[in-house]
């Protein structure tokens, strides 16, 4: 499979009508355990990251480029603690692609490695602390052992979206360690944590890119 410089672009649009869809729930999660903003917060970062997409980037075919450029996006409109993580992200991952006009199979399991392991490095957070690490650490986990097993990223990303799901749920059964919410110590119990909800948006939108090449090209 080949994931294209227009399957990334069109994966990024895609996140942020997802996040969009999902502003109200996400800041409803959040008024539980923080300012109650991470909605408007990620509907913030991911229109500036469709702005560039559609117009700065409309022609770009480097890859590397346009996730470089998409983190520093993302944080120049966000400037709560979210921002500096995903630009980490994007950036890191940006490296594995640099000067790629498409990714190879292994290189989207890259791609998402640095990815995720930037944002852990960046947040200094481990699974367990209920936040968004509690949705990407399992799934980069199922992805590299599945694709390790089977070499196939669409059958590799589907069990990563499934062990992300869990794990975005099991924030629901933890006390918070980080960030604002960490306060509320016991009292954050049973309720879900917003981060790992909007991560979860992020791998699932990114595991229906992958479908929609793997049906094109049956």
């Amino acid at each position: 499979m080949k994931f294209t410089a227009i399957n990334f672009k069109h994966f990024l649009i895609n996140v942020g009508d997802l996040m969009e869809q999902n502003k109200d729930y996400l800041s409803d999660l959040d008024i539980m355990l923080g300012d109650g903003d991470h909605g408007i917060t990620m509907s913030i970062g991911w229109k500036a990251i469709r702005k560039k997409v559609s117009e700065e980037l409309l022609e770009e075919e480097d890859c590397g480029k346009i996730s470089a450029i998409t983190g520093r996006s993302f944080l120049n409109a966000v400037g709560s603690s979210v921002g500096p993580l995903y630009a980490t992200g994007f950036i890191k991952g940006a490296k594995v692609v640099q000067g790629k006009t498409a990714f190879t199979e292994i290189d989207l399991v890259n791609f998402w490695t640095a990815f995720i392991d930037g944002i852990k490095e960046r947040g200094q957070a481990e699974v367990g602390d209920k936040t968004m690490i509690d949705t990407f650490e399992p799934a980069k986990n199922s992805m590299v052992k599945t694709f390790e097993e089977s070499q196939d990223i669409l059958t590799a990303f589907t069990n990563a979206v499934e062990d992300a799901k869990k794990g975005m749920e099991s924030t629901k059964e933890m006390p918070s360690k980080k960030g604002r919410s960490s306060r509320l110590g016991e009292r954050s119990i049973g309720h879900q944590d917003p981060g790992a909800t909007s991560a979860f948006i992020v791998l699932s939108a990114f595991l229906e890119e992958v479908k929609a090449i793997a049906n094109t090209s049956k």
